[in-house]
């Protein structure tokens, strides 16, 4: 609970940051410009804030690793819901109207999830979770975009160490397998969704796990 609100308060104060022309930079997501990938946060938000206030009375299906629906197939960013995305961002026009937006939605759901139970049943996508295994996996939802608005933007303060530490660990557990120590964190969360390929001396260290990348998560 403690990682989901550092890590997304970093994420909302770097976009905070951004300059007006940062908006029309590109993002770390395949087809996205920056605008188009705060407007995924602004729904990204929108969907703790559902999902919190979704309860369920079942056992829970899914857990903060096996949240995730898994491919090998890394996004072009011409899926209809991709191209969606980009249209809504455009319709922003200004980034001042965007950055604001994503400031309301998404302190409302860093509070809500301050104050929700880590034991509580909720329901999203069909699945049940405890609300303490949603929001870690948000651990590693906001540091994947927090990698990719920083993508081509270097001065722009990147995710903490310890959501970067978390969310490896999350995606070594959904790879079933550990990334070589001499990946950093950061690079190994890079390489093992595909958001860069390998080099050669780290295709060496990963072995038989390079054979198996990406893990695409969605």
């Amino acid at each position: 609970m403690t990682l989901f609100s550092r890590a997304w308060a970093a994420l909302r104060g770097a976009v905070a940051e951004l300059r007006d022309e940062d908006f029309a930079r590109p993002s770390g997501c395949a087809g996205w410009l920056v605008r188009d990938l705060v407007c995924h946060l602004v729904i990204d938000a929108q969907d703790v804030l559902i999902t919190l206030v979704t309860p369920a009375s079942t056992e829970p299906t899914r857990d903060a690793v096996t949240y995730w629906e898994v491919s090998g197939t890394p996004p072009t960013g011409d899926d209809p819901l991709d191209a969606l995305t980009v249209r809504l961002a455009a319709a922003y026009e200004q980034p001042g109207l965007l950055r604001f937006h994503l400031d309301d939605v998404g302190s409302a759901a860093g509070r809500a999830a301050e104050l929700a139970d880590p034991a509580r049943r909720v329901s999203t996508r069909g699945e049940v979770l405890t609300a303490g295994d949603y929001l870690s996996a948000y651990v590693l939802e906001w540091t994947l975009h927090h990698l990719d608005l920083v993508a081509h933007l270097p001065a722009v303060a990147g995710p903490p160490p310890e959501g970067l530490a978390r969310s490896r660990k999350l995606l070594e557990s959904i790879a079933g397998a550990a990334f070589p120590a001499a990946l950093s964190d950061t690079d190994a969360l890079l390489v093992g969704t595909g958001r860069r390929d390998p080099t050669g001396a780290e295709t060496a260290e990963l072995g038989e796990l390079a054979a198996r990348l990406p893990f695409v998560l969605g």
